[in-house]
């Protein structure tokens, strides 16, 4: 089955840059596109960026556009994702998640395979 593992979270303050990591393993990850949610205190878990199995399309929820970036290496078996501009409202833990529908979705229930998360926190 597939295997996520996310890393590059952290703490930084207001106008700073994370970048995401998530190494997929246990089957062909060109197969896959490949999203990013996050889920922050008290909120619903929510739809951040997604990328096709190409690398070709890329997809962002309104608030990160022009700020985040997502990419995938597929000789890596990694996604990416870049963080600029960081705002406190930002903060959440991340989940790196793998897709194997024929078009792709932005909907969290189209994705089958999810990694444990790595926490953002940014401060103001």
């Amino acid at each position: 089955q597939v295997q996520l593992v996310e890393s590059g979270g952290g703490l930084v303050q207001a106008g700073g840059s994370l970048r995401l990591s998530c190494v997929f393993s246990g089957r062909t990850f060109s197969r896959y596109n490949m999203g990013w949610f996050r889920q922050a205190p008290g909120k619903e878990r929510e739809f951040v960026a997604r990328i096709s199995r190409s690398g070709v399309n890329t997809y962002y929820t309104d608030s990160v556009k022009g700020r985040f970036t997502i990419s995938r290496d597929n000789a890596k078996n990694t996604v990416y994702l870049q963080m600029n501009s960081l705002k406190p409202e930002d903060t959440a833990v991340y989940y790196c998640a793998a897709d194997s529908t024929l078009y792709g979705s932005s909907r969290s229930a189209d994705f089958a395979s999810w990694g444990q998360g790595t926490q953002v926190t940014v401060s103001s």
